[in-house]
């Protein structure tokens, strides 16, 4: 999780959020949502999250969801699910809203030093 959220962050997604959905879904245990301001920028992030989890944990994901209209694609890696959206469409679908019982999970980002999240912890 953190690989994919590290990746979506060296690609300058904004507002990148991890909830802890384990208790609310049967299907998953986290959604990883972020966003960008343009087709291309989704897509972007998309592919270096795709490309992350692939090279550092040897994982694809299971099912992937939009990439043609890059306006919300979906990576689905069984226990968690990454949402890349263009902003319009966060905004629209509201994702954080819809799930807000789920407790958020912090993550502590040190980009200098490379691609990769120092820590996560729940919240």
């Amino acid at each position: 999780m953190t690989g994919a959220a590290g990746a979506a962050a060296s690609k300058k997604a904004e507002r990148v959020l991890v909830l802890d959905v384990s208790e609310q879904l049967g299907i998953t245990d986290y959604f990883l949502i972020c966003s960008g301001s343009t087709e291309r920028q989704v897509r972007a992030i998309a592919e270096a999250v795709e490309r992350a989890l692939a090279v550092g944990d040897g994982v694809k994901p299971y099912r992937r969801e939009g990439e043609r209209e890059a306006r919300w694609v979906l990576l689905d890696y069984v226990d968690f699910v990454v949402h890349v959206f263009r902003q319009e469409e966060r905004d629209y679908y509201s994702l954080e809203r819809l799930w807000s019982d789920a407790p958020q999970v912090s993550i502590d980002f040190d980009l200098e030093g490379g691609d990769e999240p120092a820590a996560a912890e729940a919240t």
